[in-house]
Formats: structure tokens, sequence, C-alpha cells
């Protein structure tokens, strides 16, 4: 079932699948119809799901599910997957390549791959002030207060 994000608790479980680039308006608009569609048909076992879903600075899809009426299995784990794959596939973006790292430049977010993040840091081209986003947080809690921090307060700071 489709539930607001906002809504959910915040115990409720968070994956965060970040673009290697932004998406235009339009793009937003197809995506977040997708999304709709599919947490409303998004099931474990035949239960329904009670999940949400937000896009943040045109790059950033977050889904979050409420584990406290059905949790997530393989097989539900899976499926998700395979759409966000579709997303990737339909939008000719990168999400679920977890060896990239995102962090702001002013408005701007920047996208980079580890390697050059780490030349960055080694460089000083960014510092422990840098805001960057922190997308291993696992539940909506801590993706409220721990997504968007300086990289001293995330697992960037090894590079630092």
């Amino acid at each position: 079932m489709l539930v607001d994000f906002e809504a959910l608790p915040d115990e409720s479980r968070v994956w965060i699948y970040q673009s290697n680039r932004s998406f235009t308006d339009a793009e937003i608009t197809e995506i977040k119809e997708g999304l709709a569609q599919f947490l409303t048909q998004w099931t474990a076992h035949g239960s329904q799901l009670n999940a949400g879903f937000t896009i943040r600075y045109k790059r950033f899809i977050e889904i979050a599910l409420d584990q406290s009426h059905t949790g997530a299995s393989g097989c539900s784990i899976d499926a998700s997957v395979h759409f966000i794959q579709e997303i990737e596939r339909n939008y000719d973006v990168v999400l679920l390549d977890r060896m990239n790292v995102s962090y702001k430049q002013g408005e701007y977010i920047a996208y980079k791959t580890l390697q050059d993040f780490k030349k960055m840091a080694k460089d000083r081209a960014i510092s422990k002030n840098t805001i960057v986003f922190n997308n291993l947080v696992t539940n909506k809690l801590e993706f409220t207060e721990h997504w968007e921090v300086p990289a001293s307060e995330s697992w960037h700071s090894r590079f630092l």
C-alpha cells in the first residue's frame, strides 16, 4: 500500500538510490508515477507492504518500508531492485552502483567515483565540512538525521 513517506514511522527501513545525473522534471513526473504504481502493488508473501517514496534534489530516490506491519522478504526486495533496474534502463542512469559518492558543492550536487572522491580528499579539494550524502543509513530516523551531513560525521571521514 502506498503511504506518504513523511507519515511512515521512524523505524521504517530505507533504501536510497543515487543517480549519476539529475532527472528532468518530466522524468521525475514519470518516475513518481511508476514508483506509486509499484509500491501500491508491492507485496511480501502475498501481504501488502506499507511503503512510501520521495525524490530529493532531482537525483535521489528514497523508498521507505514500514516493517511493523509486514517486513520485506527476499522476493519483495528482488522485485524492488528489478524496478530500480528498469528505471536505470528507461532513463539511462546509474542508480545501483554503491561505489560512487555524492556531495554538495554549494547548491550543486556533485557525483564522483569513490576513487575520485579519495583523490579529492587527499588533494584537499573537499574538507571535513563538505556536506555528503550518507546513503548507508538504514531507517527513516537515520535518514532524517544523518543522511545529509558534514563528511566528518559520516563514513566518508576515513578519507579526510
